[in-house]
């Protein structure tokens, strides 16, 4: 799904940005947001994808639960899918030739 940007800030928008940009940080109010302060449970990198294009696309959940419990321990099955797909694509090809 391809994002879209915003329309364009109207000009009262973009002041109450410029003002809000300029407060020093001592201004601004974050007492509603709880600091975090345990970071044991975090993942770096959790939401990076690296380089190359990737999509979406539909796959029954059978697939999924199948590769995940067919996938050897460590192993991401989704990058299990992507290998039997490329072995099937290079499979194709060579019939083909």
């Amino acid at each position: 799904m391809k994002m879209e940007n915003s329309s364009k800030l109207s000009h009262e928008q973009f002041a109450r940005l410029e003002r809000l940009a300029a407060l020093p940080d001592e201004a601004i109010d974050t007492s509603d947001i709880p600091e975090v302060r345990d970071w044991t449970g975090a993942k770096r990198g959790l939401f990076y994808t690296g380089p190359g294009d990737k999509v979406a696309i539909g796959v029954d959940s059978e697939v999924v639960a199948w590769f995940r419990s067919h996938s050897p321990a460590g192993e991401e099955y989704e990058k299990r899918i992507n290998h039997v797909l490329s072995e099937h694509i290079t499979e194709e090809t060579r019939k083909a030739s």
